[in-house]
């Protein structure tokens, strides 16, 4: 089975939001993605549909905004 994937920027939004999320489906079917440490798949979420991140891509490529923490833009620098 394909994994989702969490994108966050560490911020305290996005670490509440990662904690709830690995607890919710599990560690093992969620790949977690920090922007601010691995900017080289900012990219990848903007093609994905990423606008701003806490954000969850789902095996089926759909996109899930949970509770905003930092647009993509800002991500970015």
């Amino acid at each position: 089975m394909k994994k989702s994937v969490f994108y966050h920027a560490g911020c305290p939004v996005c670490v509440s939001a990662e904690k709830e999320i690995i607890e919710l489906i599990g560690n093992e079917n969620v790949e977690v993605v920090h922007l601010g440490e691995q900017k080289n798949r900012i990219s990848e979420a903007e093609n994905a549909g990423v606008k701003s991140v806490p954000a969850l891509l789902t095996p089926n490529n759909n996109v899930l905004h949970l509770n905003f923490g930092a647009s993509i833009e800002d991500v970015k620098g």
